[in-house]
């Protein structure tokens, strides 16, 4: 394995008490040990400001907020611990429309329940891997939401790095 997990800084957010102790489990497996869980998004939130994660595993329905919420919130609010925090939305939601709207909240996987200790691992390799730039619009800031080889666009409207 190339990258060192140990290293990690890990922020698990669900409602369930069982499903956090889940996923901090798949985590310890694979070396990562500096975890901390939070029982809803504002639990998450603030550990976010506290511990400066390097990856936050987050739920979808945490009332009274949900993670699409959170996932807002740490993309596009002016106090934000970090705009450019790789995020696994854990859902058991798999319907097209919910798809979309996470990924359109800057989610930056999606992995869904019940979940593999093999998926799991391939997610967090994702985004420790990751090369995707972040994307700003007016209504949209997060990940670059294509993904794969394209081909290169050398026309009048190519984006350029700043």
């Amino acid at each position: 394995m190339a990258a060192n997990l140990q290293r990690l800084k890990v922020v698990v957010a669900d409602d369930s008490k069982q499903m956090r102790s889940v996923v901090s489990g798949f985590l310890n497996a694979v070396g990562i040990v500096n975890i901390r869980e939070a029982k809803d998004a504002d639990d998450a939130w603030t550990l976010g400001n506290n511990f400066n994660p390097d990856l936050m595993i987050i739920d979808w329905n945490m009332p009274p907020t949900s993670g699409i919420d959170l996932t807002k919130r740490i993309r596009t609010a002016p106090d934000s611990f970090n705009r450019f925090l790789p995020i696994i939305l854990l859902t058991a939601y798999n319907e097209e429309h919910r798809i979309i709207e996470a990924r359109n909240a800057g989610i930056s996987e999606f992995l869904l329940k019940p979940v593999t200790a093999a998926s799991f691992f391939d997610r967090v390799m994702a985004l420790v891997e990751d090369s995707r730039e972040f994307i700003e619009t007016p209504t949209f800031f997060g990940p670059d939401r294509r993904r794969g080889v394209r081909p290169s666009y050398g026309g009048p409207e190519r984006r350029r790095n700043k």
